[in-house]
């Protein structure tokens, strides 16, 4: 294999899922999110030369950051077909899919910019200066783009409620503990 290859199989498949689960945070949109991460990975293998023995994570959020605004600017085209792909049926995950809505409709009320800096500086844990330097932003934009979209996520949303744990003590509708 040519241009550490074995490396960089190690890092897609160590950073793959988290670029997937940010891109989908980016996009709301499971089927942009995975060709955005995979664009980013391929894109990062064409620099891998450049950038393995540097932070290759950081280049590659950043490419994927970039691919995703790029889709912004641009329109999107979506070509409908007569069928739709078969899926396996899910687990029963009820809690995560409940939770995982609530927070895609929550960034959903979010303009793109908002979305964007909330997303690397509180999903990815960057800080304010980087997060200006990857969106090539004023930090005091970064700054009033962060309050401003935590403010409207503050507002817009209430978490969502999970069902109670069953107890194993049953109560009658009287109030008192059936034995």
């Amino acid at each position: 294999m040519a241009r550490g290859d074995d490396e960089f199989v190690e890092f897609a498949q160590a950073s793959s899922a988290r670029l997937l689960h940010a891109a989908y945070l980016l996009t709301g949109n499971r089927h942009q999110a995975e060709d955005a991460a995979q664009s980013a990975l391929v894109k990062t293998y064409a620099a891998w030369g450049r950038v393995r023995r540097k932070d290759a994570y950081a280049y590659a959020r950043t490419v994927l950051t970039n691919l995703v605004t790029d889709q912004w600017r641009r329109p999107f085209r979506e070509h409908a077909t007569e069928t739709m792909p078969e899926r396996p049926l899910p687990r029963d995950l009820a809690d995560d899919v409940t939770r995982r809505q609530w927070l895609v409709g929550a960034l959903d009320a979010l303009s793109a910019k908002e979305r964007a800096v909330i997303v690397l500086r509180h999903f990815f844990d960057l800080t304010e200066t980087d997060v200006a330097r990857e969106l090539n932003l004023s930090l005091g934009t970064v700054k009033s783009l962060n309050a401003r979209g935590l403010a409207k996520l503050r507002v817009s949303v209430d978490p969502p409620v999970t069902a109670p744990r069953k107890s194993s003590d049953r109560t009658s509708t009287s109030g008192g503990t059936r034995r």
